[in-house]
Parts: C-alpha cells; structure tokens; sequence
C-alpha cells in the first residue's frame, strides 16, 4: 500500500509540473499586455508629435514663401510704398493665407523697412490676437543702387612697393609666395567677343 501511495504521489507531482510548464497564468497574460499597451502607446504619442512637427513646419515655410513674394512684387512693382499698416489675403499651395504689411521709414533717407507677418486665413483668431506663423522684414528704396554690371577694382592682392612693381622681394613677400624674384600676375584682360576681337 505504501507502494502505491508512492506512486500515486509522484505521479500527482509529475502532473501538477506539466501543468504549470505547458501555458500562462492569467496573471502573466495581464502583465505582458499592459506592456505591450504602454510600448504601442509611446509609438503612437511620438508618431503623432512628428505628424504635427512636419505639419507645423510646411505651414511655416508656406508661410514665409508668401512674405517672400509679398516683398518681392513690392520691390519690383517700382514704386515706393506708402508708409502705415495693411491688410490682405492670398493664395499659395492650395491654400488661402492672411498678410500683414508694415511699412515704416528708417534712418536712411529714401529706404523704408517692410515687415510682412502671415499666417494661415482659415485660423480662427480674435482681432487683437497677432498669431503670426512668421514675419518677414525687408527694404525698398531709392538709395539702394541698381545693378549695372559695373565691377569696382578692389585693389591688388599684393601689398604696394617693391612687389606692386614686378616681383617679390626676399623682405616682402605676400603670404604663402616663394620668395625671390617672382612676377607679378599679368593685367586682367579687356572681354572679347565670339570672334576674338575687342
């Protein structure tokens, strides 16, 4: 009967360790679970964060091409705009956007400064509200000159004395030059046309 009893134990004890090694306990099933919950929900906090990082500066940069182009056709509208405030909307990459101009004078005769705020038309603001995506500043004058292919001679590379007069001398040599008797680099040459005539 012992033998039995024996038998019958261990074959109990065999059974209860092949239950418990063949699958989870609830418990475990709970805990893997509300991990995996908090990994998915960190992915998706940060997915979300990029969307409106990527959304935000579209909107941004749409909004400074707009100022851009405002101050541009300003610029090449040739006349000079009048100082004060301004208002007016527009439409860019499939969507309608709200400026506002400034124009004010400076301390240079004949130069005024202009700023150009914008944000998107649809965005719901009071009237005292100024949230502007961007402001833009630029300037328009009459004092800035007009490009006329005119190239000023900014002088020679070469220190004046005995180097300007044809070569380098052992006591004054320019930065990096051997020293000695080296010539000084020819005249630059008068344009020419296709035919190699001037």
């Amino acid at each position: 009967m012992r033998s039995a009893r024996a038998v019958d134990s261990l074959t109990d004890a065999r059974a209860a360790r092949a239950r418990a090694g063949h699958g989870f306990t609830l418990i475990e099933v709970l805990v893997a679970l509300a991990i995996v919950a908090i990994g998915v929900a960190a992915v998706m906090g940060a997915l979300t964060s990029s969307a409106g990082t990527t959304a935000y500066l579209r909107d941004k940069t749409f909004a400074q091409w707009v100022a851009l182009n405002r101050i541009a056709n300003l610029r090449l509208s040739g006349r000079q705009p009048q100082t004060g405030n301004s208002d007016g909307d527009t439409d860019f990459a499939g969507r309608s956007w709200h400026w506002h101009q400034e124009v004010v004078t400076t301390e240079v005769p004949g130069v005024e400064r202009i700023d150009v705020s914008v944000r998107p038309a649809d965005l719901e603001v009071s009237a005292d509200d100024r949230s502007w995506l961007t402001t833009v500043s630029g300037i328009w004058g009459d004092a800035v000159g007009t490009p006329n292919g005119f190239q000023p001679d900014w002088g020679s590379q070469f220190p004046a004395g005995p180097a300007a007069a044809g070569g380098n001398t052992p006591g004054n040599n320019p930065p990096g030059a051997p020293p000695g008797n080296v010539p000084a680099p020819p005249p630059p040459q008068a344009p020419t046309n296709r035919r190699g005539t001037t």
